[in-house]
């Protein structure tokens, strides 16, 4: 590995648009490795932002945690510019098409590990949010990429096509909230968490409903 394991956080704004509406919105994107290489999770809204973060290094794969408009803006031309496989769980296959249709992307599956900076994130199948969402865990940086899975204060939103509220809190309470406590997780949107501060909370996230 050249250099330390490193997170950049990329925040980029833009339009959220499902179900006939539209929502400003501001993303993060996850550029995940060391001086040579990363990994980009969810290439949103505006290149000009991501690339410079990039600067220059070799990017292994632009990662999508779920099909959303927002998430995967750009994500296709970025895998064309920089040689870099675009990956997305073909459970998201209709909310891809709605924004890219007839784009082409390999298939991410539950249990898939990707390799970048001599390290490996580790792929977690967490539908829910969509039926393809995924998150991401580097154990070597206690850190999971959550996608819009799960946020500071609860889970990602359920109300629109393509979710499921049982569906999302069956996969915090299997998948995501068994991780060790101390590990940092980077969200889609907004502030970072831990598990330890999320965990607490299931019953009256499942109370609450959504």
């Amino acid at each position: 590995m050249s250099g330390a394991l490193r997170i950049d956080r990329v925040v980029t704004s833009g339009v959220f648009e499902l179900d006939g509406g539209s929502w400003e919105v501001d993303n993060n994107v996850w550029v995940v490795g060391d001086d040579d290489e990363v990994v980009v999770i969810d290439a949103a809204h505006d290149a000009k932002p991501v690339m410079e973060s990039i600067a220059g290094r070799n990017v292994v794969a632009v990662v999508c945690t779920h099909g959303h408009n927002d998430h995967v803006t750009f994500a296709p031309q970025l895998g064309e510019d920089i040689y870099a496989p675009v990956l997305l769980h073909p459970g998201d296959d209709p909310l891809w098409q709605l924004t890219h249709p007839g784009s082409k992307y390999w298939s991410l599956h539950d249990g898939q590990r990707i390799a970048v900076a001599g390290t490996e994130l580790q792929v977690i199948h967490a539908p829910g949010h969509s039926p393809g969402s995924v998150c991401l865990h580097l154990p070597e940086a206690d850190a999971l990429f959550s996608g819009d899975t799960l946020f500071a204060g609860g889970p990602g939103a359920t109300g629109r096509s393509f979710s499921d509220f049982p569906t999302i809190i069956d996969s915090l309470r299997d998948r995501l909230l068994p991780l060790p406590g101390h590990t940092s997780v980077y969200t889609g949107h907004g502030d970072a968490t831990t598990i330890d501060t999320e965990a607490p909370h299931l019953d009256e996230w499942i109370a609450r409903g959504f």
